[in-house]
């Protein structure tokens, strides 16, 4: 039975937070998000080929009616349902939890087909305000934004039309982005943003182009000049697009007149980058972050990577810079950094994607100053700031998770009343 990175860190967690843990990571399935019940045959945990568990009813919802067949969710492995079987070890573990732990203690229960509102403090700094989404909802989830202050939240995934929008309550509202390389149609979207005035971009790898649309998903541009494998994308305050190139090495800045859907400018302000990918532009600043994957093959056959966080002024000056191995020399855990943000007072903000953590790294002027903001995450993929919220988009269990600096969910009962 595989196990998720959460469930891996209980040391650092009292009794009570480690009960938690269990119940939520290894005593529910995490594509519907129900909890396992021996009792009702379709809830009970069963274990595929790969060593994910799921339950009977998502194998059955999830496999070909007559092959038998069924591709894990989380690895992609190609399982049969004919293999498949009972996880007697998580019934045996849930009913001994039931023996032993109080009902007042149980965790917040979370729907099918989203979560419910949590409040309750993590390992860390910020608190766990709401979450939604599951398999299906979303398909291995690879890029998120917001539009405006409004809390709509914008997210690519591997799903038949590649960008759904969801009220901040979880709503879904619409979709587009057909699978395809026709006009409009998305190939394999990677990144999204949004500009100011509420135009979506979606980097395509698969048609090498960052494709504009709006908020409603009506094709507006396709950009595709000089753009080898484009991947990361933000906009600048004035709507310019920003946008790494992670096979040919540079940062792109591109200015679109969008009402016309027109390409004013597309010059390339940095050309010597190593695999960039995270992109985030600060509307407070004017600063652009990029994040960098560099391959160590001095280890062969193993290819160890790390990851240099370089910061620009709005004109594109290198303004700082960092890697894996400097901060790993601040702090007692590893920070392998995967994505970047901007806070809304210009703090940096990175995703950890092993460790399943947030970090704030600080504005950066005197070197970074190592905050852990978020923890106990499975793998964030990508993240924004809002007013005092961080919005995380988590791919290893294909969720939103929105999380706070307060226990109460305040904050996003605000925005909905804004959205309703």
């Amino acid at each position: 039975m595989a196990m998720s990175p959460s469930s891996r860190r209980c040391g650092s967690l009292s009794p009570e937070g480690i009960l938690r843990e269990i119940q939520v990571n290894l005593l529910e399935c995490k594509v519907c998000f129900e909890k396992f019940c021996t009792q009702q045959r379709e809830r009970r945990p069963q274990n595929l080929s790969c060593g994910h568990v799921l339950c009977l009813e998502c194998i059955r919802a999830l496999s070909h009616p007559l092959l038998r067949k069924l591709e894990c969710p989380f690895c992609r492995q190609l399982c049969s349902v004919d293999s498949t079987s009972h996880c007697q070890v998580l019934s045996d573990l849930q009913e001994l939890l039931l023996s032993q732990t109080p009902i007042s203690s149980a965790p917040p229960h979370r729907a099918k087909g989203g979560f419910s509102e949590a409040a309750g403090l993590t390992s860390t700094g910020l608190h766990l305000c709401t979450a939604f989404g599951s398999w299906g909802t979303l398909i291995n989830p690879t890029g998120i934004a917001v539009l405006g202050s409004s809390g709509t939240v914008v997210v690519v995934h591997d799903g038949e039309k590649g960008v759904v929008v969801f009220s901040p309550q979880g709503k879904k509202l619409h979709s587009f982005g057909q699978r395809g390389q026709a006009s409009g149609e998305i190939c394999y979207p990677v990144d999204v943003a949004v500009t100011p005035c509420g135009y979506v971009l979606v980097t395509d790898a698969g048609d090498k182009a960052v494709k504009v649309f709006t908020s409603r998903g009506n094709h507006v541009l396709t950009v595709k000049d000089s753009f080898q494998m484009p991947w990361g994308v933000d906009t600048d305050s004035c709507g310019h697009i920003v946008v790494s190139d992670i096979q040919a090495g540079m940062l792109c800045h591109v200015k679109v007149d969008y009402a016309h859907g027109v390409i004013l400018e597309h010059h390339t302000p940095i050309s010597d980058l190593q695999h960039p990918k995270a992109v985030a532009c600060c509307r407070v600043t004017g600063n652009t972050a990029v994040m960098e994957h560099l391959t160590d093959d001095t280890h062969p056959p193993e290819r160890h990577q790390h990851t240099r966080l370089k910061v620009f002024t709005k004109d594109f000056h290198l303004l700082y810079q960092t890697d894996t191995f400097s901060l790993t020399l601040q702090s007692t855990v590893r920070l392998d950094m995967s994505g970047v943000a901007f806070d809304r007072d210009g703090n940096v903000i990175v995703t950890d994607s092993k460790q399943g953590m947030v970090w704030s790294l600080g504005k950066l002027q005197n070197g970074p100053v190592l905050t852990p903001l978020v923890g106990d995450l499975i793998r964030p993929v990508g993240l924004v700031s809002l007013n005092n919220m961080l919005i995380i988009l988590d791919g290893g269990d294909h969720a939103v998770k929105f999380y706070s600096a307060t226990s109460d969910t305040g904050l996003v009962k605000y925005l909905m009343y804004k959205q309703a």
